[in-house]
């Protein structure tokens, strides 16, 4: 760059700077509108012989797209910093996501030997997440028979689980079926 490039640069930032900052402070904070007259004036620096002769309505023009473009990419952090989030909690590995294949398989075969009306009642309040009041009434019995009928299945599956594991490891995931409400 020449020496007169150089003096029309520092001429332009004498004369338009603080008119520059005014006008950026008015439409976002005090320190964003330092940084928009900074990123003004170095397009003005690289675009100088694009510079009119009037240079502040230029450079007010340049000031409002650098406004505009730091608030879409303001927006669209917040928008990948939410989606982020989301994908963070449902991504998340299920609660018994690390349980061993093994003693998958074998719950899976526990249930398998329930009776029907037992599987159901699990698997309504495991499952689907009923209550007794709403699971009674899918499978058509009174409450009492339904909590009976969760009763027995939780009991057989412990039994079940007890015959067939001979490590204690094995058998907590039905173990944890007796939370079940």
């Amino acid at each position: 760059m020449s020496g007169d490039e150089g003096q029309r640069f520092a001429e332009l930032w004498e004369t338009c700077s603080r008119r520059v900052y005014a006008y950026a402070v008015r439409h976002t904070d005090a320190d964003s509108a330092q940084d928009v007259v900074a990123e003004t004036f170095l397009v003005a620096w690289r675009r100088l012989a694009d510079v009119p002769g009037d240079p502040l309505p230029w450079l007010l023009v340049v000031a409002r797209n650098t406004m505009s473009n730091r608030r879409r990419s303001a927006y669209r952090n917040r928008l990948l910093e939410l989606e982020l989030t989301r994908l963070t909690r449902v991504s998340r590995p299920a609660e018994a996501a690390d349980v061993p294949v093994q003693a998958h398989d074998e719950v899976l075969r526990a249930v398998a030997r329930l009776s029907d009306t037992e599987r159901e009642a699990l698997l309504l309040a495991a499952w689907d997440g009923l209550t007794p009041q709403q699971a009674a009434q899918v499978a058509g019995c009174s409450v009492a028979a339904f909590t009976k009928r969760l009763s027995r299945a939780r009991a057989r599956l412990v039994e079940a689980q007890e015959n067939d594991s001979t490590e204690v490891a094995d058998a907590a995931p039905v173990h944890e079926l007796r939370r079940i409400r």
